[in-house]
Formats: structure tokens, C-alpha cells, sequence
């Protein structure tokens, strides 16, 4: 194989290793960079990462970095196929259990297949997400509300809409409620995010919650966007697409580029993001193993 696997406890000094390469297209790259940035500082922080987490950095023959990956839940970036294959074989060797692969198309698919044909099983396409990169912000037509910045003392209302926000974006894509096994942030987690000012509410004429968005700190010039979630009792009247505007011409005011995914399943979420003016960039999944 002229491709090597070089993997990394460390979150920091993976982002040594390829922070060059996440670099390079940092929107095509934004989830693995900004959880690797955000462990480092937690790490930095004296707060422990879990010990089965690990960064993968792939090399070619002449020592290049071309493609990355982690496992806080696996997720790859592009990366040769013999290199996704080999990442298989390897969790194989280790008797580590995988039973999902999500990230970027061929390479997630290899790698499933792989650990498929190793351990038994199928691989199943649990959600088909989407890469989007904001261009041209395209304002929605003005809602009744405004931007609000969440306070410690609104984590519980967080932490509920988190929930929902997981369980509703199954059922409208079709899908059993958790069937995409996505987990809520632990509450120290939520705190950490709501008191570095990256969520928000849109409230109301009253001044009432009625939905939220939420952003990652920027990666190497790039933030992405999201959870985004309106409970059913207030959607249908604007306030997504006027939060998630306001949202991103902060985070433009702050010259970084924005970024979003979306579920392919959802064509309402889709046709939202497309009239604010994002465009695709990439196509990803979420591949489950299955007995």
C-alpha cells in the first residue's frame, strides 16, 4: 500500500500534523477541524478526552498528508481507497467495534464495506447529508422578532431542543424517531457552547423563544451552522430563515466563510438554504453496519 494510516491521541498534534491539509479546504473539512480544534482546548483546559477517541492523518509514499479522519464517532474526509480500506483492516486487527462510518463519499463507503466483509453484516444508508457553503446572502422576507443571544440560565430550554431537534429531523425525512442515533451534547458541553455566545434564540414580538440556532467557532476561517430547529407549534412563519440570516451576517461580519449541512431527506430544510443563497459543496452519509 503506498498509503500509511498515522493515527494520533492527541488532538493537537494532529491539527500539527494536517492543519496545513485541513487548510486547504477548510469548508470541505469544517467538521473534523473544528472538533479537533475544540478538544485541543478542551485538553488544553485539563478536562480528559475520552481514551478510544483517536485522529487519523493518511500520507502517500512521498509523506504528503492526503486525507484525515477521527474517532469521536469515525468520520473521514477524502482520502485514497486503499487508505479507507486499510482504516477497516486496522480497526479489525485492534478488535475495535465500529458500526457506523459517516463523512465523505467513496471513502465512508469503502471503509464500511470493509468492516462489513470483516465482521459479517450489510452496510445500510442511515441519512444522505449535504455540504453547503453560503454565497450570496439572500435576506428572507422580515419576520416578526429578533436575534437573541442564549444565557446559561436557558440550557435546560437548549438542552430540550437539542433533543428535539435530533428526533424531529428523523420524522421529517421520513425516517423512525432516533433512528439516526445522533446524541445531545452533555450539559457541561452545552454550557461551554452557550457561554462562547454561539447560540442563539429568535424571539418573538413578546420576546419569547420561538426558535434556535446554533454555530460552531470558527476553523480555519470557517463556521458552520447548526443545530437550526423551530418547534412544530411555531413553524411555518419565518423565523428559521430570518435566524439563520442574521446568524450568518454575524459570522460573515466576522470575516469567516459559512458553511451548513443539510439532510438530503428533507427537501423543506433544502429549498430554505437554497433561497438564503447556500450552494452545495459536497455530498457525505452516515453508513450504518448491520447484522
Amino acid at each position: 500500500m503506498t498509503a500509511t494510516l498515522h493515527f494520533h491521541a492527541d488532538p493537537g498534534e494532529f491539527l500539527d500534523a494536517a492543519g496545513n491539509h485541513l487548510a486547504a479546504d477548510p469548508v470541505l473539512n469544517t467538521v473534523v477541524a473544528s472538533v479537533a480544534h475544540r478538544m485541543a482546548a478542551r485538553r488544553a483546559d485539563g478536562i480528559a478526552l475520552p481514551e478510544d477517541d483517536w485522529w487519523l492523518v493518511v500520507r502517500d509514499a512521498s509523506g504528503a498528508v492526503v486525507g484525515a479522519g477521527m474517532r469521536t464517532a469515525p468520520f473521514l474526509l477524502p482520502m485514497p481507497a486503499e487508505a479507507a480500506v486499510a482504516l477497516a483492516r486496522t480497526w479489525h486487527e485492534r478488535g475495535e467495534m465500529v458500526s457506523a462510518v459517516n463523512g465523505a463519499l467513496p471513502a465512508a463507503r469503502y471503509c464500511a464495506a470493509e468492516v462489513a466483509r470483516l465482521g459479517g453484516g450489510r452496510v445500510e444508508v442511515a441519512q444522505h447529508t449535504r455540504l453547503h457553503e453560503l454565497d450570496t446572502l439572500v435576506p428572507p422576507t422580515p419576520a416578526p422578532g429578533a436575534l437573541a443571544v442564549a444565557g446559561a440560565d436557558d440550557v435546560d430550554l437548549v438542552t430540550a431542543w437539542f433533543d428535539a431537534f435530533m428526533a424531529d429531523a428523523d420524522e421529517q425525512a421520513g425516517r423512525p424517531r432516533g433512528a439516526s442515533a445522533h446524541a445531545t451534547p452533555e450539559r457541561g458541553e452545552l454550557l461551554r457552547w452557550i457561554r462562547s455566545g454561539r447560540i442563539w434564540f429568535w424571539t418573538d414580538g413578546a420576546g419569547r423563544p420561538v426558535h434556535l440556532t446554533a454555530a460552531n467557532a470558527p476553523a480555519f476561517g470557517v463556521a458552520r451552522v447548526g443545530p437550526v430547529y423551530t418547534p412544530p407549534e411555531h413553524r411555518g412563519r419565518g423565523w428559521a430563515g430570518n435566524a439563520v440570516a442574521e446568524v450568518s451576517r454575524g459570522l460573515r461580519a466576522e470575516g469567516v466563510r459559512v458553511c451548513l449541512f443539510t439532510d438530503q431527506a428533507n427537501p423543506a430544510s433544502n429549498r430554505l438554504y437554497a433561497r438564503l443563497g447556500f450552494r452545495p459543496v459536497v455530498d457525505m452519509a452516515n453508513l450504518v453496519v448491520v447484522p
